[in-house]
This record gives structure tokens, sequence and C-alpha cells, in this order.
């Protein structure tokens, strides 16, 4: 596997007693082909040893089957998807670009970023995924950061050469680099290798019950952003993987994109934010499409009302839905609540994928709750050029996400919140994910952010900021009544504001709680 020059990355040494991974309790999902190595970590027997060689399987299986599409736009076959990446990596090539150097990719969801990111792995390279919302100054520093020797973008023609495509590379082997989000400092660049990626493709694949015998048949649905985890291993490699048909969006709120590629493609499958689900329920011409050829619907990243899940599935009749969690450390997949639990359980993100194994550090004896740590092929090796948060963050091969949440004894996964994000109120800790998903749920309400409000006697109280839904009007006292039959009295917000602009947020949409504090203020105490 690549590493860089100056500083590879190193895992301290642990002495600790070994952890133990939670029981997996009533896991759904199919574990066939899955065996444990000497290092307690599962693993399939039987994946390919790369994405080149993934791709390839799926070129010789059907070549002449739709592989990309942008919906309103061109597509390519697999034999085409092929031919030009391999002209893209003979570019490459051309270009002095070699074995383990990386290119950076800033440009939107289409079909040239997927020949840029293949390309890139058929020349020996290592992709590095840019988000299109970053500033030129943002954007620079990955660049740098990762030492890329040229970067892709939408004002610049792909690379074209003779045909070249590497034969060698193994699950080891570095595959991509994504950078986090950086809210609170410099982004850090999670290394993936061929390994994690292909690991947690079949984890997808065996969450979201797809069927790899009928794989043209099969396809989904790629609005979120192809620099996100989500959208390119969850969504992209699963549905190469299986030779299935992978249709391309550029904005999640192209509606009418949406629509052609639901009514007029059939489309199977789709992945977005709770919002994006509510909004599009309520757009103008969504109940009269025809939805019958949607089998999977998938949502994730923020809290989601069971109320809404419901309405998720009445919605897509014919649909499996389920509610994904992940990082971007590993690879994509953390945990997946299958459609039999979601509205039953909408608080909970669900099983274990069949090759991951989840355990909660430092649990508190009476409610379980620590910080929750993950382990399996899919989880990254390390952060590029930076030891010291791969020491602090991969240990013993597990992962520590930074997350406190809790395992039940069915084995289902509950985030509470991020460590950093905990509200201390006078000794008892309240998490404000937890009281999120609450008001998540009350009329009215289009985004919520729950902080902490300094307190003399108490330190910190609970503060809650609501954006409303547009055209409505939030009731505090309702607010709090609901939270009252939800919530235990010490978590219940003791101070509201309802604010009439969106939340602050990052350019991968996770809210800025900082930048909103500064932008708040409290007033006094609803109690």
């Amino acid at each position: 596997m690549s590493t860089p020059e100056t500083e590879p990355y190193a895992v301290l040494e642990d002495t600790s007693k070994p952890i133990e991974p939670a029981p997996r309790g009533r896991n759904p999902y199919d574990t066939t082909g899955v065996e444990r190595g000497p290092d307690g970590v599962a693993r399939y027997v039987d994946r390919p040893a790369s994405l080149v060689e993934m791709l390839l399987a799926s070129v010789e299986r059907d070549p002449d089957a739709v592989a990309l599409l942008e919906v309103g736009g061109r597509s390519l076959t697999y034999r085409k998807l092929w031919e030009r990446a391999a002209s893209v990596a003979g570019g490459l090539r051309a270009a002095g670009v070699r074995r383990g150097d990386r290119a950076a990719i800033w440009m939107p969801n289409g079909i040239d970023w997927v020949l840029a990111f293949f390309g890139c792995h058929l020349a020996g390279a290592v992709p590095v995924p840019v988000n299109t919302r970053l500033t030129d100054e943002e954007a620079g520093y990955i660049v740098r950061d990762s030492g890329s020797a040229l970067t892709f973008s939408a004002t610049t023609p792909l690379p074209d050469g003779a045909p070249f495509a590497i034969d060698d590379l193994g699950p080891d082997d570095l595959a991509a680099i994504f950078y986090t989000s950086g809210t609170t400092g410099f982004p850090k660049g999670a290394m993936l290798t061929h390994g994690n990626l292909l690991a947690n493709s079949e984890n997808g694949i065996r969450c979201h019950h797809i069927e790899r015998t009928d794989g043209p048949e099969q396809s989904t649905l790629i609005g979120v952003p192809l620099f996100h985890v989500t959208a390119c291993n969850t969504q992209l490699v699963p549905l190469l993987d299986i030779g299935g048909r992978v249709e391309l969006l550029s904005n999640p709120l192209d509606f009418d994109g949406f629509f052609e590629a639901v009514g007029k493609h059939g489309v199977g499958g789709i992945v977005a934010v709770p919002a994006i689900y509510y909004a599009l329920l309520r757009a103008p011409g969504f109940s009269e499409l025809d939805v019958s050829r949607v089998r999977r619907v998938s949502y994730g990243g923020a809290p989601v009302a069971a109320g809404l899940v419901r309405e998720i599935q009445e919605a897509f009749p014919d649909s499996r839905v389920g509610n994904g969690f992940g990082l971007t450390e590993c690879a994509g997949l953390a945990s997946y609540l299958p459609h039999e639990e979601a509205a039953a359980h909408a608080e909970s993100v669900g099983f274990a994928p069949p090759t991951v194994d989840l355990a909660i550090a430092q649990a508190d004896p009476q409610s379980g709750v620590g910080e929750l740590l993950v382990r399996g092929p899919n989880v990254a090796p390390g952060y590029w050029n930076n030891a010291r948060a791969t020491a602090e963050t991969f240990v013993a091969g597990w992962l520590h996400t930074g997350d406190v949440g809790r395992i039940d004894a069915d084995g289902l996964l509950y985030v509470l919140d991020r460590e950093k994000d905990m509200i201390n109120r006078g000794g008892e800790n309240v998490y404000s994910l937890e009281v999120e998903s609450v008001l998540a749920g009350a009329r009215g309400v289009a985004e919520v952010a729950v902080l902490p409000v300094p307190d003399d006697m108490m330190g910190e109280k609970v503060g809650a900021v609501i954006v409303p839904l547009p055209d409505e009007r939030v009731d505090v006292g309702s607010l709090l009544s609901h939270c009252s039959e939800h919530l235990a009295d010490f978590k219940v917000p003791q101070y509201i504001v309802v604010r009439d602009r969106p939340l602050p947020r990052s350019s991968v949409g996770k809210v800025l709680k900082s930048q909103l504090n500064d932008e708040t203020s409290w007033g006094a105490s609803t109690r």
C-alpha cells in the first residue's frame, strides 16, 4: 500500500485487555462465505483482488449492458466504460503519473467523474475525491496535503492516451483518499484500500438484499455527491460490482431528473437524507409518479422521525426501506437498519453488516452508553500523512469513532451523539442527537440543532435551534410538551430559539454548531 514518504502512519502499541465485539443478537444479514482470520477480523473469502479486477469481471459478463447514465444526458456501456477509462489511464501514464501517485478529482457528478476515478485505478494511481463546494483555498489544501500529481476539473478535458490497464493491484493497495469534512480543523485524509472498498461493496449488497444474479436489471440513482463515500462506495461501486446500471444526477434537488429516472427509466434504488425525502414526497406531481419499479429506498446522515419513515414506506410500497449509518474511515457502512425494523426502531441505525464488528468502549454500567468502536475489513488503515491522528483513532484493529452510543440485546445500534457534542447538565449527560431526533418528529419542524447553553449553576443546559417548515408556525409550548412525552425531564430543552433561515452547514451538509452558537442569542430560559 502506498503511504506518504514524509510521515508514514503508525499505530501505537495497545497493551490493554483485548476488546470483545458486541453480540450480534438477531442480526438478519447473510454471513455465508465469511471467515475470521487470526486477527479476529471477519472477511469474505471470494472478493476480487482490486476494483480493476472487479470492473473487468463485470465488463466480461455483459459488455453491452448500460453501466452509466447521466439523467437527461449521455450513457456508457460496460465495454465503453472500460475503453474510456483505459484511455484516461494511458493519458495519465503519458503525463508521468505512476503507480501510487495521487490525482485529485474536483468535478461534479457525471460520467467524467467516474472515468477519472477508474482511470486512476487502471493507471495504478490513487484518486483523491475533492468536495466541489470547497473554496479554492480549501481544495488547495487537500491537493497539497495528498501530494496530488494533477487535478481533474470540469474546466479541463480528461487525459487521453494509448489504452493502459494495470493488472497486479491487490487488496492492500491504496484505492482512494477521502478527506473528512474538517469542521473542527484541517481535514484528514482517510486512506481506503481496494480491500476496504470491496468489503464495503459486498456488505452493501447483502444489507440491501441486492441479487447478484440479475445484475443488468439492478440500478441505482445517485444524487448524493460522488466525492462522498455514500455515493461512491455504497452506490457506485456495488452496482458496478454486480454489473448494474448507475444513473447520475448533478444535484440532489433536481426533482425533474428524479421523476425522469424513476418514472421513465424505472430506476430501482435511491439514497438521500431525510430532508430530501420530506421535500420530494410533497413535490408537485409526486403523487402521480409511477414508483412501482423502485425496490430499495435508503436514508441516513440525519435524525429521522418514525412518522417520516412510515410516509416513505407508504410512498414506495414495493420497496425495502432502510437506514444506513457509516463513516468515511470505514469506507461507508458501519450499520444498517433493514426494512422490517425501519419504522418500529426509527431511532436506531441498525445491525452490523456481515463482516463488521461493533463494540462500546468504557460503557456506563447502568446505561451501556460509551464510545462506539468499529472493526472490519472495511476499516481504513489510517490517515494520510498524519501519524498522530492515526495512532489516536485506529488502535489494535478498532476504529475509535468518537460517537457515543449503545447496543441493545438484539444487536441494534443506537448512536446518541458525537463525544464533543455531549451536554453535561449538572452531572447528567444529555446526547444532542437523541434530543434532535425527538424534535425532528414534532409538528412544523424542518431543521433542528441542539447545543449546550452555559449556566452558572448547572454548568450547561440544553438549547435547541428550530427552523420551521415553509409557511408553518412553530409553537414553543407544543414543542416542549412533545419533548416531555418522549424524553426525561433533564433532557427537555430549557432554551428554544426559532430561526428564520437555514442552519449553517459544512460543505457535506453537517451542521456547523460552533458557528450556530455564535449566531444564536438564547434569551430567557423556557422553564
